[in-house]
């Protein structure tokens, strides 16, 4: 099974209103393991970086001004995300800029039901807790360090190991069978709900002989502290 992660930076957050995609970063996943392929690209936006975007990801208006247009790039970039589901990170944002970009230039847009959103996944595991990147890096000891600023690439690399675990973790690429590592988490996203097989209840009660040899060694004890007065 292929799956692509993958992150963008923009200049702000509505491209209905002008804002535009800047950086994309791709990580191709096979049976949820990196295969090494990657896209990465920076895209001159055409427009000027609000400070705000500027502080977020450092990427200035100087830097991108001779970067290709995203319609110069846009076929690479389809060929690389063939029609395999894409994963991102509060994903409605990256589908809305992504399809904007297409739009624009006279692609068809990517279908929303290729979409599988990780904070849509952390929610569901998670009730309550905090589901951003680095938060969610931090739950599942991922190393971030060396994320001083958001990056497309970057941040996709890290999404990639964060979706490896929320999906059932690196054991999935060490011997599953394919139907039972797709059976492990899957995304319905019209309803944007979790689905996990149902497993039977493990039992954990004492045998007879544990129970007799725990009482024997219990009788050894002298002066226990649960038997001294308060």
């Amino acid at each position: 099974m292929r799956e692509v992660i993958f992150d963008t930076e923009t200049t702000g957050f509505d491209p209905v209103s002008g804002d535009r995609l800047v950086e994309i970063g791709c990580i191709e996943l096979i049976n949820r393991v990196p295969s090494g392929r990657t896209f990465h690209a920076y895209y001159n936006p055409e427009r000027d970086m609000p400070a705000a975007a500027f502080a977020v990801h450092g990427l200035s208006g100087d830097f991108l001004r001779d970067k290709p247009l995203f319609a110069l790039g846009a076929r690479e970039l389809l060929d690389f995300l063939e029609d395999s589901p894409l994963v991102a990170h509060n994903a409605r944002f990256d589908f809305g800029f992504l399809n904007h970009e297409l739009r624009l230039c006279g692609h068809p847009e990517v279908r929303m039901d290729r979409m599988i959103d990780t904070v849509a996944i952390a929610r569901q595991l998670h009730p309550g807790a905090k589901h951003s990147l680095d938060a969610l890096c931090t739950r599942y000891g991922i190393d971030r360090s060396h994320r001083i600023k958001h990056g497309a690439l970057l941040d996709a690399e890290l999404l990639a190991q964060l979706y490896i675990e929320l999906t059932g973790g690196r054991q999935i690429g060490l011997g599953l069978a394919q139907e039972e590592a797709n059976q492990i988490v899957r995304v319905e996203l019209t309803e944007t709900t979790v689905v996990r097989p149902v497993r039977p209840a493990r039992v954990f009660m004492a045998s007879a002989l544990e129970l007799e040899r725990h009482a024997a060694f219990v009788a050894t004890l002298e002066k226990p502290l649960w038997l001294e007065e308060a």
